[in-house]
């Protein structure tokens, strides 16, 4: 059964949780691979750079502390310039569960939240 744009979603959880069965495709979302963390106990099936803040947006937010909405905008122009890496995330969550992984405590205020309201809304379209 294929999923519809609406259905498409995408589980989010810190790299340090445990695996869980449910966790289907495993895509790591940060630009440096977490410290501490192997490749065998992450269990990640895709480490997807292209769909991370580049470094000068990163290193721009953490020198701008109260600049998050513009962060936020930046960082989806950015996303527009991944067309094939997000439809390739598009494609994965139409056929099975995706958990998009990442080492941040807060996912709201962080590219984690940006990035699936970009996806959401690129399903949409789609």
């Amino acid at each position: 059964m294929k999923k519809t744009a609406s259905s498409v979603s995408f589980r989010v959880k810190r790299i340090y949780d445990p695996v869980e069965a449910g966790d289907g495709l495993r895509v790591l979302i940060d630009r440096l691979w977490p410290r501490g963390v192997s490749r065998e106990r992450a269990a990640v099936g895709l480490w997807l750079k292209e769909v991370t803040p580049s470094t000068e947006l990163r290193q721009w937010l953490h020198s701008e502390p109260e600049g998050w909405p513009e962060f936020a905008r930046r960082y989806r122009l950015e996303l527009a310039q991944q067309p094939e890496a997000v439809a390739q995330l598009l494609k994965a969550a139409r056929s099975s569960p995706v958990t998009l992984l990442s080492t941040v405590k807060d996912f709201e205020h962080s590219h984690v939240s940006v990035l699936v309201g970009f996806l959401q809304k690129a399903a949409e379209q789609d």
